[in-house]
């Protein structure tokens, strides 16, 4: 008899992310620690409970736009290469104890150049943080690995530079590139240079598309630009008619999607937030997994959405029904998905990911 779908059991079962961003995922004692630190007096809140109450309420706005100003208080806090260093090993402890083996952790280096930081300095000092955060895990019985996605900003000229900065870092983890930000009048085309350089380099990237705005959208990021992934992608959904008798009808674009396997970065508690769906039971990833889409589930902004990857599976099971075949199924889809090597990714699968919810099952 295998043991029941709960949120104690959901956090012993191996799971995979690959769409986090570091900066939206602080604990809120150290917002304050670092404000103190650095001297910034804006927080809206001195206690930790109360700061981190602050920061769901303000995103859950229904607004992408408005969910986004939240990052004013977190990036302010993040200017020095310790800051970096300190939130990038928490941001690996909190998801090592949450059971979380591999993730794809993203953030734009330059939104941390306020105080003279280069760009080098910013993906150095995140980097060691990485690295300490995965031995203080090993040190405690934790496996976990993580790779490093570079943003670069929409709404801003740089992602050239950024994705050359991937390039340049990819012996150190940076396994792949990304942009983010607001997606209403910058699409994803803006930055054809960028992506055209790193098909070049053999490089790997995904681009959030699909979130705040429509299919078109979806359709530049896949067939202008090449992305890999799509970020989120819950419009897709836009592209598929279900008939009151149940028959479903796939667009072209839809069909495209699911027939190229490309992996959707699912994020429900953080597209309620952003009013990309209304509820859980309501969001598209339900449609989606039926159809067998290759859909992944993410946190987003742990922080902003007070979620966990064992939560949003939580969620996701009281919606849905969904037990452990099903959970597996997201995680060997995400791993699947990731940007590291093949071998890489079928040793986690059949090492780690595969045993670990035999167990859970048995």
């Amino acid at each position: 008899m295998s043991n029941p779908v709960n949120l104690d059991t959901i956090r012993l079962a191996p799971k995979v992310l690959l769409h986090d961003h570091l900066d939206g995922g602080l604990r809120p004692q150290t917002v304050i620690d670092l404000a103190r630190a650095v001297g910034y007096s804006d927080l809206p809140h001195e206690d930790a409970d109360e700061l981190g109450r602050w920061f769901v309420a303000a995103a859950d706005s229904g607004s992408l736009e408005r969910y986004l100003e939240t990052f004013s208080h977190t990036v302010a806090v993040m200017q020095t290469e310790d800051a970096l260093a300190r939130v990038a090993a928490e941001c690996v402890e909190d998801l090592a104890a949450d059971g979380v083996v591999y993730a794809e952790v993203r953030y734009a280096p330059e939104l941390f150049q306020e105080q003279g930081l280069t760009l080098d300095q910013v993906v150095q000092a995140v980097q060691e943080g990485f690295r300490d955060g995965e031995r203080r895990a090993a040190a405690i019985g934790k496996r976990i690995r993580i790779g490093t996605l570079l943003c670069a900003m929409r709404q801003n000229a740089r992602s050239a530079e950024i994705a050359n900065l991937a390039v340049r870092y990819r012996d150190a983890e940076v396994v792949g590139f990304d942009i983010a930000g607001p997606e209403a009048g910058f699409p994803p085309t803006r930055n054809l240079d960028a992506f055209e350089y790193l098909r070049q380099q053999n490089a790997h990237f995904t681009i959030h598309a699909g979130e705040a705005f429509g299919l078109p959208s979806i359709w530049e990021a896949i067939q202008h630009c090449g992305a890999e992934r799509l970020g989120h992608g819950v419009r897709i959904v836009d592209d598929i008619k279900v008939d009151e008798d149940g028959a479903v009808h796939l667009g072209r674009l839809a069909s495209y999607v699911r027939d190229r396997r490309i992996p959707l970065e699912m994020c429900p508690s953080s597209n309620l937030q952003t009013g990309a769906a209304k509820s859980i039971a309501e969001h598209p990833i339900g449609l989606l997994a039926k159809l067998r889409f290759r859909v992944t589930v993410n946190t987003d902004n742990r922080l902003m959405s007070n979620c966990s990857m064992s939560g949003e599976f939580a969620a996701l099971h009281e919606a849905f029904g969904y037990g452990w075949t099903d959970l597996q199924w997201f995680t060997v889809n995400a791993m699947k998905s990731a940007f590291i090597g093949f071998d890489e990714r079928l040793e986690i699968i059949n090492d780690v990911i595969k045993p670990g919810y035999t167990a859970l099952l048995e």
